[in-house]
């Protein structure tokens, strides 16, 4: 296994980071586990958005991952909660089955030369597919109500990998799961595969011509995405102990790893990392503010509840058109100007 050699700027902001809690500890003791709270979900969605750009930095523009988050997070809490399978043994269960619906999606789709606006489109069938599966499956699922994994023991258990209660540990395994996201970009950035990928989404012919098997690259990708955002559906649904079809594996969470990787920047290895910081600061921030209004409320009604999905869609179009390398591609880009 190659092991990347760390620059000191890299190395102090990995340490930076795993120092975040004892920070808010010393600054904010009153309010710790709110602000750790919203460190983990950063983490974890990072982590979630780095499957998924995985994909979309080659073209590969996938409307539908989840259904990937959504059945890493079902099937481990299904396994536990009617059979007593440990999530040890139901995380991989689901990664493997997410996977398999990857390469099911991805290979009629790859194989018809279907990209674009269609592969799009394919995937966003997916989506509403899993997500119907979930609701019609209410006795099992919970339905649109969605379901809670049932605790073992007081809360913690590495058995049931329940640790919600204990923040602090719950923050460090998100962080470990954060750095081999980013481990797993490195090494995609750093291959064979990266080269023939981009030839792929350049001209399919041409680079079928020198020896590349498109189909074959494109499925490998497709798979390490699908079960990259099922392990993070899965750890996800263990942290939170509680899934619904909405939250994990709605059309909504598609579109927020869109949006979220587009604003943070696709082609850069903590682009999404950003983009995480950035869209759950903002949506944290609006419920504050929209929670607090009671003006705003009243003004916008149940309208409310679907502003910030308004925003993200106005945002998103501000970021294609005037960001389209996203904030730290575009910081990056203007710094190198400089230089």
């Amino acid at each position: 296994m190659t092991i990347p050699r760390l620059s000191p700027k890299a190395i102090a902001g990995l340490v930076a980071v795993a120092l975040l809690p004892l920070l808010i500890k010393l600054f904010f003791p009153s309010s710790e586990r709110y602000y750790l709270h919203i460190l983990i979900q950063i983490l974890l969605w990072s982590f979630i958005y780095t499957g998924w750009s995985l994909m979309g930095r080659f073209g590969l523009t996938s409307l539908g991952h989840g259904a990937f988050t959504g059945i890493g997070a079902y099937i481990t809490v299904l396994l536990w909660n009617f059979a007593g399978i440990t999530p040890w043994i139901g995380i991989p269960v689901a990664v493997l089955a997410a996977t398999i619906v990857g390469v099911l999606i991805g290979y009629p789709c790859f194989s018809l030369r279907i990209t674009g606006h269609y592969f799009a489109l394919m995937t966003l069938a997916l989506t509403e597919f899993v997500r119907l599966c979930i609701v019609g499956l209410r006795d099992y699922t919970g339905g649109s109500l969605g379901t809670q994994p049932k605790r073992y023991g007081d809360g913690i258990s590495l058995y049931a990998m329940q640790f919600e209660p204990d923040r602090l540990l719950s923050f460090y395994i998100a962080f470990l799961l954060w750095m081999f996201g980013l481990y797993v970009w490195w090494r995609v950035d750093r291959s064979m595969e990266r080269y023939a990928l981009e030839a792929a989404s350049q001209d399919e012919d041409a680079a079928a011509s020198v020896g590349i098997d498109v189909t074959r690259e494109k499925l490998k990708i497709t798979a390490l995405s699908a079960g990259m955002c099922a392990l993070g559906g899965a750890v996800f649904g263990q942290y939170q102990m509680y899934i619904g079809p909405d939250t994990i594996a709605g059309l909504g969470t598609s579109l927020n790893m869109v949006f979220a990787v587009v604003a943070g920047g696709m082609w850069v290895m903590l682009g999404p990392t950003v983009g995480a910081v950035f869209t759950q600061l903002l949506s944290e921030g609006l419920r504050v503010v929209i929670g607090s209004s009671a003006a705003l409320k009243s003004v916008l009604g149940s309208a409310a509840l679907a502003l910030d999905s308004a925003i993200y869609g106005l945002l998103l179009i501000l970021f294609i058109i005037y960001m389209p390398k996203g904030i730290l591609g575009t910081l990056l880009d203007r710094s190198n100007q400089r230089k």
